[in-house]
């Protein structure tokens, strides 16, 4: 958790290497995932960096890859996981790897388009088939229809006339083909159009899809045959049937011809179904081989491509030696880094060693909180709000126990807590196999990557549950109840309504063990009960947190030096919300104390009956107003009540002139002081021009990396004019005070959720499922009584969990989320830093696993 209370220390480093250790050094640190190189090439054109060559080579492995990766998967060829993941290739294993990719992408190649030529002849083949078929039909069907009136002559064969019934009227011509079946009625009416009429269609659908040998999509088409006469008229059929992409075959007249023909291209198709199996198996033994290696060769490329990527952003010395890099890197991982660079020279026999060197830079370094798989979740709850300032106090922290406390004050029910901390915990336990589900969708990546959020909510909902003594808005006699009945049995029989007197009927004035009274659920001023006692409870939660809120703002304070912002900003502002609604919270605890059922009776003043009402104090306090004297009853709860409640006012009133112009005149008089000549310190340029540092001013400049926000204290403001700084001042003055008043009323919706929710339940459970009990059992037949109980059964608990469980669930998420943002953080929270990225090949190969587990 010591990580976790802020932001890891950062150092900026320039890192020496060797040009022939620099790939091999970056892939060390690339493995390590430790460091954020900065660009130093920023003004210098993609395309003309020193590696933009071996960038290029690549992206080209990568097309093959893809292409290579998409030939396995449409051959539906698993991709298996490699065991071991591998690392980054070295420059001599490139060119081998360079080699064996391109052999096997050409193999691939070639097997695919003779696959394809294969299919196509065999498309060809079975679409000739088809026209033969089909077209012996419909000559037979057309020499019935006219036997003594048309010769029928294929466009190609022997243009010799055959004499039927000894009558010569006419030649008739005649192209069969095949077509898309969706493409037949455009073509159709271009036929009639073109010919006038003249041309006869017949046509049939196939009744088996075809397979499309470019795309391998189904195609469904349909054989056709069109009669005409002239050669006019022939060559204006060929023109439509090209138009529409249709695919013309030879069609003998003769009915021997076409048998014989059509008993060819049988064989034809056997012969080319065997080859084309063969063909098919010895691409999937391939495809099969490949795709045991295709992932470690994605790993391989990708993790190369990176290294020549990050080496483009370092410089090269004047005396083209050295190669020089400038990274962010977290205190702790130095020895890492010098480690990783010393194993990137070694794998090489580098003779000269690489080394680090620590220089400042006036920029704010990266915020880098270290996560796990629990607390990555509250962190990001937090960096979606705003990334957390260098250093700054990490709310993520509290957030762990506050977040889900808030949301089971609303949620509060055993039950519906209990139903998500299963769910949560089903996550939680079988995380390993459900990690890698893939195309779950955004929902799903939701709720796995908060299971552990999920999981505390649940939890807290139980616990709240059992303070509420709430379960599906039934309640538990655990314990026994507290309270007993002084009334005879004539009285309890015949009275439908009976009230029960705390001073007398409470069993021995001992409270109920833990949480409240089962008999509450009984009791018709129930929700008036509930009500006081949950608002109350809501706005002491509220001041409670937003008091620790303020109080964390003197952690910033003091990491950051601003000492006088602990006189001038933190005290004026917590003491303004203790002496107006921290005391509000003290008047709500001591009426309770107070105002107790067992006061003495003669003390009339002190009885529940006399209590007065904490609002209209609150506002009376506010207005310096009284109410007048009711019956014999005190307005206030104390003697000097009255007179603490004007000096509260006053001195909460005289709080706010110190928030305002506090700062500014700290500011305006310590810009008359003489100011002192911090010169920073470096360590040269990158080009070789170095002056290296004395021990002590490394030592100097360590602390000067840990405190980067303490060196500009006093000189945040130097350059911003007078008025610029009072009329902020006066923004966050006023936005504090109005902020106080209504963020404490932002916490009753601690209350209103928590009664909602507890009434929906209550409504659910009575008017769906208790009167389905009821009516089951007034059934005369058991049989459909338990059927009907059941089927209510299912209807309530449909609704349970789609409406009180996911959508009440949802809407306390948020609200709880605003409270945090909100009311909490807004206290002490800046979020004005932005998140460290380290270069890791973990986060290159898998974007979507979380950066911050461990």
């Amino acid at each position: 958790m010591g990580a976790l209370f802020r932001s890891e220390e950062m150092a900026l480093c320039q890192l020496f290497i060797q040009p022939e250790a620099a790939y091999s050094s970056v892939s060390m640190l690339g493995e390590a995932g430790i460091v954020q190189f900065r660009d130093l090439n920023a003004n210098v054109n993609m395309f003309l960096r020193k590696f933009v060559g071996e960038v290029r080579r690549c992206d080209e492995l990568e097309r093959k890859l893809r292409y290579i990766e998409a030939e396995v998967k449409n051959d539906g060829v698993p991709i298996p996981e490699p065991e071991v993941i591998p690392k980054a290739p070295n420059p001599r294993e490139i060119i081998d790897l360079e080699a064996h990719m391109e052999k096997t992408e050409n193999e691939i190649v070639q097997l695919s388009q003779n696959a394809q030529n294969l299919k196509s002849n065999f498309v060809e083949l079975q679409e000739m088939k088809h026209v033969l078929e089909k077209a012996q039909v419909f000559l037979t069907e057309e020499y019935c229809l006219f036997p003594a009136t048309f010769v029928l002559q294929q466009e190609e064969s022997d243009p010799t006339r055959a004499l039927i019934g000894g009558d010569d009227r006419g030649r008739l011509g005649f192209i069969a083909g095949v077509i898309q079946r969706e493409r037949v009625p455009g073509f159709e009416r271009m036929l009639w159009r073109v010919s006038r009429g003249n041309v006869f269609l017949r046509q049939a659908e196939l009744e088996e899809p075809i397979e499309d040998p470019a795309t391998g999509n189904a195609l469904h088409k349909t054989v056709f045959v069109a009669f005409f006469q002239g050669e006019n008229l022939k060559s204006r059929v060929k023109k439509v049937c090209t138009g529409f992409h249709a695919s013309i075959y030879p069609c003998a007249s003769g009915a021997a011809e076409r048998e014989h023909t059509l008993a060819e291209i049988r064989t034809r198709l056997e012969d080319l179904n065997t080859v084309l199996s063969q063909t098919y198996e010895h691409r999937h033994r391939v495809l099969l081989s490949v795709s045991k290696e295709v992932t470690k060769w994605i790993v391989m490329v990708r993790k190369m491509k990176a290294i020549y990527h990050t080496l483009n952003m370092f410089n090269m010395d004047v005396t083209k030696k050295c190669l020089i890099g400038e990274c962010w890197v977290p205190s702790s991982d130095l020895p890492t880094v010098r480690e990783a660079l010393a194993e990137g020279g070694k794998a090489v026999g580098s003779s000269i060693q690489s080394f680090v060197n620590i220089i400042e830079m006036p920029e704010n370094p990266p915020t880098f909180i270290r996560t796990n798989k629990f607390t990555s979740g509250f962190q990001t709850l937090v960096d979606a709000y705003a990334v957390t300032s260098y250093r700054e106090v990490n709310p993520a922290l509290y957030t762990i126990v506050t977040f889900p406390f808030l949301f089971a004050v609303m949620f509060g029910d055993l039950g519906h807590g209990l139903i998500v901390a299963l769910f949560a915990a089903y996550l939680c336990i079988f995380e390993k196999k459900l990690s890698q589900v893939k195309g779950g969708g955004e929902i799903w990546t939701i709720f796995f990557g908060g299971r552990y959020i999920i999981l505390m909510m649940g939890v807290f909902s139980i616990y709240t549950g059992i303070i509420y003594n709430d379960v599906f808005s039934l309640s538990m006699n655990v314990f026994g109840s507290s309270w007993t009945s002084n009334y005879n049995l004539s009285t309890l029989m015949g009275v439908k309504s009976l009230t029960l007197d705390p001073a007398t009927d409470a069993y021995a004035q001992t409270p109920y063990i833990l949480g409240m009274d089962p008999v509450w659920q009984t009791a018709q001023n129930k929700i008036i009960f509930l009500n006081s006692f949950k608002m109350k409870i809501s706005i002491i939660i509220g001041v409670l947190h937003m008091v620790f809120g303020v109080s964390l703002s003197v952690i910033n304070n003091v990491q950051n030096r601003k000492y006088m912002n602990l006189l001038l900003e933190f005290v004026p502002q917590i003491l303004f919300l203790l002496l107006l609604f921290g005391y509000m919270a003290v008047l709500m605890v001591w009426k309770w104390v107070q105002f107790y059922a067992t006061n003495d009776p003669a003390e009339f003043k002190v009885s529940p009956t006399c209590a007065p009402s904490v609002l209209i104090s609150f506002i009376n306090m506010m207005l310096f107003s009284e109410n007048p004297q009711v019956l014999t009853c005190d307005q206030y709860m104390f003697a000097v009540q009255g007179s603490l409640q004007r000096g509260l006012v006053l001195a909460a009133l005289a709080c706010i002139p110190v928030m305002l112009l506090g700062k500014p005149i700290y500011i305006l008089c310590s810009r008359r002081k003489p100011k002192h000549d911090k010169r920073a310190r470096t360590n040269g340029g990158l080009n070789q021009d170095m002056e290296l540092q004395s021990p002590d001013e490394h030592e100097a400049l360590g602390q000067t990396l840990a405190q980067p926000a303490a060196a500009a204290e006093g000189h945040d403001h130097d350059d911003e004019p007078f008025g610029e700084i009072m009329v902020h001042q006066s923004i966050h003055t006023v936005e504090y005070v109005l902020s106080t008043v209504s963020h404490t009323a932002s916490y009753l919706r601690l209350w209103a959720l928590s009664l909602a929710h507890a009434q929906l339940s209550d409504v659910l459970w009575s008017m769906i499922f208790r009167k389905g009990i009821i009516a089951g059992q007034e059934m005369d037949n058991n049989i459909l009584g338990g059927i009907f109980i059941y089927l209510a059964f299912g209807v309530w608990t449909f609704f349970t969990v789609s409406v009180l469980v996911l959508m009440e669930g949802l809407s306390a998420f948020l609200h709880t989320l605003r409270l945090h943002w909100v009311e909490f953080m807004s206290k002490f929270y800046v979020g004005a830093g932005y998140a460290f990225q380290p270069f890791a090949f973990n986060d290159i190969l898998n974007p979507e696993a979380s950066s911050g587990e461990d």
